[in-house]
């Protein structure tokens, strides 16, 4: 698959950097409303008449600007979410004519994007490492296998160290007394085993050092009194850091422990069985916590998930590894009660407002 999206990011810069804007479209050149609101988002002010439909007072896009939209339309808004991992249903490039079906409503712009672009759009097959058919995933299914998934994630993953002045934070949606640190501690036992890595008798406590991400964990809403305590440990914490990206060197994506792990903190609610496996042989093995991905931590940064260049994921590809590295945004998980323990301090606790609320979102093609 081609990574329009980081060939844009990095080739649009020259329109910042002294390089002359050529553009070629503009928004208003769109039928379908999406992609014109899409178009809207991504070109620029330009005083002049597009040179494709004549119009003046649209946005204006060049072509790495509508090979952006276009990617972001099409490949991006038809991707398909399955238990673990994701696929787009539709790609394109200059080497297929284009043999997907069209709406009546996106016909006119599919026609002007194969003509500006000179390419096709054709129905994408993955492979299927995309879609879950990873080993040591599917041994994590399986119940005789699990354990020695398990061992090799313990053992393979680094441990990091929380020290006493890592400050993070932990949100609580109306505490009955809202200054009360024992309120921001593990939750009682009556709700355990809600939560992705806790179940009865191994409470956790869930924070983050990304305030926002702690905000949308807890799905608060405007009716919602919230409150955020500040936390540092009072001594150095050992983590076991799931949110690492493995640099494996040997094998591919379907023999990877790295794409497992990371496939399972995107999943929903059907992997948390595997997760709390996971949390309870880290508990045995010493730690006490983990470090793990949020699971809308690509939500949070406004990216595609499970990117890849010619089916091969970005993960496994030496000059991308530290941009998707970034890509994780880490969650810690405290084992047992650790703020009645006195292993964590609550040193603030502050009510907190919501102002304001934005969305930020793109289009894609209906029937993909």
């Amino acid at each position: 698959m081609i990574d329009y999206l980081g060939r844009f990011s990095e080739r649009i810069a020259g329109r910042f950097s002294g390089r002359k804007f050529t553009p070629i479209a503009c928004s208003a050149c769109f039928s379908d409303e999406g992609l014109r609101l899409d178009a809207e988002k991504t070109g620029i002010d330009v005083p002049r008449p597009c040179p494709n439909c004549t119009k003046t007072g649209f946005k204006k896009l060049s072509r790495d600007a509508l090979e952006l939209l276009t990617h972001r339309f099409f490949v991006w808004g038809s991707l398909q979410k399955v238990l673990f991992g994701a696929a787009p249903l539709i790609q394109f490039n200059e080497h297929q004519a284009t043999s997907i079906d069209v709406a009546p409503w996106l016909a006119n712009d599919v026609k002007l994007l194969e003509r500006l672009l000179g390419i096709g759009f054709f129905y994408y097959g993955p492979r299927l490492w995309m879609i879950g058919e990873v080993e040591p995933l599917k041994a994590l299914q399986k119940k005789g296998k699990q354990q020695s998934i398990i061992e090799r994630i313990l053992a393979e993953y680094p441990a990091r160290i929380l020290k006493p002045n890592d400050q993070f934070y932990r949100i609580r949606v109306n505490p009955s007394v809202p200054d009360d640190p024992q309120q921001y501690d593990s939750p009682p036992p009556q709700f355990a085993g809600h939560g992705r890595l806790d179940s009865a008798g191994n409470p956790i406590l869930y924070g983050s050092s990304d305030l926002e991400v702690c905000v949308h964990e807890c799905r608060v809403t405007a009716e919602d009194d919230i409150y955020v305590a500040s936390l540092i440990p009072s001594r150095e914490l050992r983590l076991l850091d799931l949110s690492a990206l493995l640099k494996e060197e040997d094998g591919t994506e379907f023999e990877s422990l790295d794409m497992s792990i990371h496939m399972l903190f995107l999943a929903g609610k059907h992997s948390y069985k595997i997760a709390r496996a996971i949390a309870d042989a880290a508990r045995n093995a010493g730690f006490d916590g983990l470090i793990y991905p949020s699971y809308f931590s690509l939500l949070r940064l406004g990216q595609m998930p499970f990117q890849t260049v010619y089916g091969i994921s970005h993960r496994r590809i030496p000059a991308l590894q530290d941009h998707e590295q970034a890509k994780a945004i880490p969650n810690l998980a405290l084992f047992g009660r650790p703020v009645q323990n006195g292993t964590v301090q609550v040193t603030c606790i502050d009510k907190l407002i919501l102002s304001a609320v934005r969305y930020q979102f793109h289009f894609g093609p209906t029937g993909a």
